[in-house]
């Protein structure tokens, strides 16, 4: 089992347009084989705060979510949308990466 968990600082100007780019993404990338949970959660207290929470089945599985269509679209827009670069923490049995 994997996670992955992106936190992203988003524009205020820009937020709704991250999320609605982001609905795509997230509709077709839980029917990649492997993915067993993919979803975006908003901060409560910071609304240009956003955490996206994904669980796979492997490292495996992972590996061609990243060259996905779906993935390059949504991609496309969120870097116009980012305040700040996005943590990404990798998070497996074994270690916590953080890029």
């Amino acid at each position: 089992m994997i996670y992955v968990v992106a936190t992203l600082s988003v524009k205020p100007e820009a937020r709704a347009e991250l999320i609605e780019a982001a609905k795509a993404c997230i509709e077709a990338t839980r029917k990649e084989p492997g993915n067993i949970a993919y979803d975006l959660h908003e901060s409560v207290t910071d609304p240009t705060r956003m955490v996206f929470v994904e669980q796979w089945e492997n490292a495996e599985a992972l590996v061609p979510h990243r060259t996905q269509e779906h993935m390059k679209t949504f991609g496309r827009v969120a870097v116009k949308c980012f305040a700040a670069p996005p943590k990404i923490e990798i998070i497996t049995p074994a270690d916590v990466v953080v890029r």
